[in-house]
């Protein structure tokens, strides 16, 4: 299940709640029973070192929407 954190507006707290996704956007209530609460967005950290590894030269096959090479 889906973690969402959320900050209250009244007391400045952040809290976490676990729920379905189709809930994501139901209102939240802060630990501290204050309803003025915003969901946050959550940061996606993506690591790398930003070089693609080279590719063999040839028809190494594969590729394509199929996999088979059809597709270029």
């Amino acid at each position: 299940m889906p973690r969402y954190d959320f900050r209250c507006r009244s007391c400045g707290a952040t809290f976490e709640l676990r729920r379905a996704m189709a809930q994501a956007n139901d209102p939240a209530v802060c630990p501290e029973g204050h309803a003025d609460t915003v969901k946050l967005l959550s940061a996606v950290a993506v690591t790398g070192s930003g070089t693609a590894a080279p590719r063999p030269a040839g028809g190494g096959g594969g590729g394509g929407c199929c996999g088979g090479g059809c597709c270029g």
